[in-house]
């Protein structure tokens, strides 16, 4: 049931209601009548969930209905600033001296989220939830939800809205275990409901690139590499030790969901449970989506046949003895993984190549002349006889050849969209959930990049080359490996059946 008893809904004469309610609300310019509005509940109330939902709150295609988390109160948030979040909202809600509340400047949590919402709208509509099971069961009037939890949340909250037959946005990635990614894209295939992966909006054109690999300028494509200085988060080489009190206000049986039962740590949750196998995605998770969903769609790449990880490790001293950790709990500080693609029709075999923490390939000997190195974060295709130097999102791509002068590299300023309006994958979504077909940044699209980065997580997991059969998806080569595919649900947590 819902949190807020006390909820009430706006029940003003319709004279009353004219004189509260904002003009973005009644009409002008983009109305939308309210009956054609997708009524959405926004599962996920953390600092990433509040910032993107407050361009949402201006489109006039969608309306948000109800906000759920398992955190209610303001509490132990952490961010990529320590005002900046605070200051977006400010802004939003032309409120200067807006505050959160809880225990600092950092905003989160459901309370703050239905604040927000209801400010806005300027009526006190919003509903709250601790528990997605309840809102699934209990919220009226609900056509969708976008889900913003951390990641182990994503498949289990997908499938059971799916099985509601709610439409779904979901942020990156589908799922982090590979058989609930896939049970994930089944039953949107099954229901048929519309579904929007998040990550689709971002990606880079791969039309240069395809332009000169089609035409022979590198010969024949070799390697793909792509690489970033994620991870931007404390990266915890052992486990948290310890005890820790609960915040106040925080269900962390409802935030552990599906996961096995453990003592609650702050060094789980807020931002930092990417870097958690059990919970979180890691740096190709948080990034990979973004930068090579166009790649696997123009290359036409299927599923790898062998993942070879190779990654960073941490030593301790025990009673003056160094000794290597043996960490399958949270991912490295740095690494790549190599994934190793067949030869489809006239193209050959392709390795792709993660880099991670600060990892990157090696320099193309072309830079030499000018003593220049290859940026933090980039994309790199290598063929026989030359390369193509690209930004991280596959952006400004340039032919490397040897004694071609390469040209300085470009910064990319991505234009903000203007608020209240939706991206073109999210207008794809809307159409979508109204009848229309599928976006392109439908579930049913994103296997490929899905696979890759599940498999990425388990190669550095076990450590060991693995080599995968994906008619049967399974790792045939490192039994053990098997057990990471998929999680065992705790109970009250299981993903519905059909």
């Amino acid at each position: 049931m819902p949190d807020d008893s006390n909820r009430r809904r706006f029940l003003g004469a319709a004279a009353a209601a004219f004189a509260i309610v904002p003009r973005h609300v009644l009409g002008g310019p983009g109305y939308v009548p309210p009956s054609d509005k997708i009524n959405l509940a926004y599962i996920g109330t953390g600092t990433q969930g509040l910032r993107e939902m407050l361009p949402l709150l201006a489109a006039p295609e969608v309306r948000i209905v109800a906000v759920c988390d398992p955190s209610k109160l303001s509490i132990g948030y952490r961010d990529w600033s320590k005002d900046g979040i605070l200051n977006q909202i400010r802004r939003t809600l032309e409120k200067p001296d807006w505050r959160p509340g809880g225990d600092g400047l950092i905003p989160g949590g459901r309370d703050v989220a239905k604040n927000i919402v209801d400010t806005y709208y300027k009526t006190t509509d919003c509903a709250t939830y601790a528990d997605y099971r309840d809102l699934l069961a209990n919220a009226t009037g609900v056509d969708a939800v976008k889900i913003m939890t951390p990641d182990h949340l994503h498949g289990t909250i997908a499938i059971a809205a799916m099985r509601k037959r709610k439409h779904v946005i979901t942020h990156k990635p589908i799922a982090n275990r590979l058989r609930e990614a896939r049970t994930v894209i089944d039953t949107a295939k099954e229901t048929g409901v519309a579904t929007y992966f998040i990550p689709w909006d971002s990606h880079g054109s791969m039309d240069k690139v395809m332009g000169w690999i089609n035409d022979g300028s590198i010969g024949n494509l070799r390697e793909v590499h792509n690489w970033t200085n994620r991870p931007m988060w404390p990266q915890y080489p052992t486990m948290p030790v310890g005890t820790a009190a609960i915040p106040d206000g925080f269900d962390w049986n409802l935030w552990l969901g599906p996961e096995a039962e453990r003592p609650y740590h702050p060094n789980y949750t807020h931002m930092v449970f990417r870097g958690w196998y059990d919970f979180g995605g890691g740096s190709m998770a948080d990034m990979g989506h973004y930068s090579l969903w166009s790649v696997f769609n123009a290359l036409e790449l299927g599923a790898p046949t062998r993942i070879d990880p190779m990654l960073s490790h941490s030593c301790v001293l025990n009673d003056g003895v160094a000794t290597t950790i043996r960490n399958d709990f949270s991912f490295p500080m740095a690494g790549a993984v190599r994934f190793r693609y067949p030869a489809r029709g006239s193209r050959p075999a392709i390795d792709l190549v993660w880099h991670e923490g600060g990892m990157r390939p090696n320099t193309p000997e072309e830079f030499d002349a000018d003593g220049r190195e290859l940026p933090l974060e980039g994309m790199m295709f290598v063929g026989d006889t030359g390369k193509i130097l690209a930004g991280f999102r596959v952006e400004n791509p340039v032919l490397i050849k040897a004694g071609v002068p390469v040209p300085a590299e470009a910064r990319v300023q991505r234009p903000p969209r203007e608020t209240g309006q939706l991206s073109p994958g999210m207008k794809e979504w809307v159409a979508a959930c109204r009848g229309g077909q599928q976006s392109a940044g439908s579930f049913l699209n994103a296997w490929p990049i899905t696979e890759a980065v599940n498999l990425y997580a388990i190669a550095h997991r076990t450590g060991r080359r693995l080599k995968y059969d994906a008619s049967s998806m399974t790792i045939t080569n490192v039994t053990e490996a098997n057990r990471y595919l998929a999680r065992d649900y705790r109970k009250g947590f299981e993903p519905p059946s059909a």
